[in-house]
């Protein structure tokens, strides 16, 4: 099956939702064992995943505002997590 590489293709809702909780697992897992602390470790995992979102719908050519989930929903979901865990790290901190 050939794919056309000017239209991207959409998945389901419920695959990408899947794709986000099993991602999100398994940087909570290595995270754990961090060396610099979990929400710290947490923290640059996120951190590279919101940059690897976008450069993965970048190059499918994935739409911003589409009316399914892609990877800039994503990197949304990952940047809103990093921004928690941040918060969190800063009131540990204090």
């Amino acid at each position: 099956m050939i794919l056309s590489a000017d239209k991207p293709v959409e998945l389901s809702t419920a695959r990408v939702l899947l794709r986000f909780g099993m991602r999100a697992a398994v940087l909570a897992l290595f995270a754990t064992f961090g060396g610099a602390g979990f929400t710290r470790s947490l923290a640059a995992l996120l951190w590279m995943t919101v940059i690897l979102c976008a450069v993965l719908a970048t190059l499918r050519r994935e739409r911003v505002f589409s009316a399914g989930l892609n990877h800039w929903d994503e990197m949304t979901g990952y940047l809103a997590l990093y921004c928690g865990v941040m918060a969190l790290n800063h009131l540990v901190d204090a």
